[in-house]
């Protein structure tokens, strides 16, 4: 796990202000990789920078950049390549390949050199890499298949720039022009939905994509894998699907066990975290399970599953028990790693159960991207219910007009509950993309043209654009596949990865997601929609495949959530934050960006005696506002 930087010449002119930048990017890169940072400067055209945290192959002769083949080929690379060892052997076999480290950053680039650009398909794992060829002055870079580690870049009439994080971009000192559709979408779910960032010019590399720079200054970038959705499901027996299900998560929880560092896995209590530390249990003794428990919040404290899973498997279980203190103290970290506008709240716990894994262990498995696959969110069981034909159902939208009077909230239950009634009676009113679009959505499209002060109307067809181009999987036909299909494509890289990334990153921790092997994915929309959400609840077959292996006490609970006190320490702590600094009239006017009006009206809900849910849209605002001080002021 590293982070990588470089910059490219189109033109063939050389420029000292990126050589010398190099450096500097690489360093802004070091939580990512604190164990050796260099740079690769070949000609006055062209640099790169790496900085590393070693997994494979600790040793010095595995630190990047890496050259191969006389030279020829060089290569920055963050990620892992799971199967290395067997490309490896089929290189030595097949090729005659010699190798001079243990490391599956050299098998990249033998790989490249045999077989081009399609070496992409024979990885499994998660990656960004760029090689750079000398003989034919060509860069290749390449982003993997679900979008697991990030990649951004930029590119004008002369130069082309990218990055790990926006932090080590900026040190190439580039054009920081706020992209107000993408603004628009970050107050809306926020985050900013892939390809766009909050600076125009500036993109993230789409998942399963890659980008060719040609000796003539040329750029292109092509799709190498999407999801195959072809809506054509396997003709697989429930009983079968079960088995398969079994066998490719087994197999993916194996492959992420290599490893030259110590390795642990999260376990919460929940389904997907116990399913993996299971699994790595039966190939790793002794394995070490993390779990963090809420002294201050019991109603969303799960240890107790996770001690009654750890039992059962005999993990070298920690529990790290966290009040609302111990939350407040992080909180300020986080605000000032995050280098691009990114408001979900749930990163603070992550951030801390990164930090305190870091110091026992150096890689961690994850149960993310089982809700995606396999239907785990309320909005996946909504949907279904949707379609059904039901008095229940048929209830929730005649009350529809009681729901929207009753005071709704996430910090109570019964305020959660008429919160969820509400969104469901206004969802269903919707058509299928639109209440997607909808459930998806912490606030209205017409929020955040009544907070920002520009002139939306002007970029409203770029908005539409965006939003066609994540909802075009939608059809007539009724299929919740089409629905996790477009949760793999914005929530899960968009909010669920970056959140894990960013946090662990910081921490320079690596965190490894087996439910994400793309042969597990592939598999997994070749199932029916049935098979995951139907009236017997969500992630039906995941839950189903695993019953005999799990304590019972886990399918009698609840999904569990954990809502950061942010209500709280807004109207204390963080009061004066608020109303004399980040959202004080003088700096709001100055900033030239919001609409007064529309602030003075946010911070008269907040202090009032109903603030309903308004504390999201102030902490999506306050961590705007945050990395507006640091990067624009």
């Amino acid at each position: 796990m590293c982070g990588i930087a470089g910059f490219i010449n189109l033109k063939g002119v050389q420029n000292l202000e990126l050589s010398s930048a190099l450096e500097d990017a690489a360093q802004a890169l070091n939580r990512r990789g604190p164990d050796f940072q260099s740079t690769y400067h070949p000609n006055p055209t062209l640099g790169f920078a790496h900085a590393r945290l070693s997994i494979i192959d600790t040793s010095g002769s595995a630190n990047q950049p890496m050259s191969a083949c006389d030279n020829r080929y060089t290569i920055v690379f963050n990620g892992e390549i799971y199967n290395y060892q067997e490309l490896k052997e089929r290189l030595e076999k097949e090729k005659q390949e010699v190798f001079h480290t243990v490391s599956d950053t050299e098998v990249i680039l033998s790989m490249f050199h045999h077989y081009g650009k399609s070496c992409v398909h024979s990885f499994n794992g998660f990656f960004a890499f760029a090689i750079y060829d000398k003989e034919k002055n060509e860069t290749f870079i390449a982003r993997d298949r679900l979008g697991i580690k990030p990649l951004l870049y930029t590119q004008t009439k002369d130069t082309f720039l990218f990055a790990s994080e926006m932090k080590a971009l900026l040190k190439f000192g580039i054009q920081k022009d706020l992209d107000f559709v993408s603004l628009q979408q970050y107050f809306q779910f926020n985050y900013i939905p892939n390809p766009a960032t909050v600076f125009k010019g500036v993109f993230k590399l789409r998942p399963g994509h890659s980008v060719t720079i040609d000796s003539l200054g040329g750029v292109k970038e092509d799709r190498y894998y999407s999801i195959p959705f072809t809506k054509k499901y396997a003709n697989l027996s429930y009983e079968k699907a079960q088995s398969e299900l079994v066998h490719h998560l087994d197999k993916a929880v194996q492959r992420r066990l290599v490893s030259d560092v110590p390795l642990g896995s999260f376990l919460s209590g929940g389904i997907d975290s116990s399913v993996i530390a299971t699994l790595a249990a039966r190939h790793q003794a002794n394995l070490n399970t993390f779990s963090i428990g809420f002294a201050d919040n019991p109603y969303f404290d799960e240890t107790k599953y996770a001690n009654l899973v750890a039992k059962k498997i005999k993990s070298n279980h920690t529990t790290f028990s966290l009040s609302n203190a111990d939350l407040y103290e992080n909180l300020h970290d986080i605000l000032d790693y995050i280098d691009e506008p990114f408001a979900d709240s749930s990163a603070l716990p992550v951030y801390i159960l990164s930090k305190k894994t870091r110091q026992h262990v150096t890689v961690a498995l994850s149960g993310d991207g089982a809700d995606e696959l396999f239907g785990g969110y309320n909005k996946h069981q909504a949907e279904y219910l949707v379609h059904q034909d039901n008095l229940l159902n048929t209830l929730i939208s005649i009350g529809g007009p009681l729901w929207d009077k009753l005071p709704k909230s996430r910090h109570s239950k019964l305020g959660n509950l008429f919160r969820q009634l509400d969104r469901f009676a206004q969802g269903k009113k919707l058509d299928t993309p639109e209440r997607y679009w909808s459930w998806c959505s912490i606030s209205s499209e017409s929020y955040a043209g009544k907070l920002l002060k520009t002139d939306l109307g002007k970029s409203q067809a770029e908005f539409l654009s965006r939003k066609r181009d994540i909802l075009k999987q939608f059809t007539s036909a009724n299929d919740i596949n089409e629905t996790l299909y477009t949760d793999m494509q914005l929530v899960l890289v968009n909010d669920m990865l970056t959140k894990v990334d960013l946090m662990s990153m910081a921490n320079s921790l690596e965190v490894r997601v087996p439910f994400l092997d793309h042969e597990l994915v592939n598999f997994a929309f070749q199932l029916p929609g049935e098979f995951k959400v139907s009236k017997n609840g969500r992630k039906r077959i995941l839950k189903d495949a695993f019953r005999d292996i799990l304590p019972a006490e886990l399918y009698s609970r609840n999904k569990m959530g954990f809502e950061v006190p942010l209500l709280q320490w807004f109207r204390s702590d963080l009061k004066a934050l608020v109303l004399d600094d980040l959202l004080a009239d003088d700096f709001i006017e100055e900033q030239n960006i919001f609409n007064i009006d529309a602030i003075r009206e946010l911070k008269k809900q907040l202090f009032s005696s109903n603030p309903g849910d308004i504390h999201a849209q102030i902490w999506a605002l306050i961590v705007f506002q945050t990395w507006y001080k640091k990067y624009m002021d």
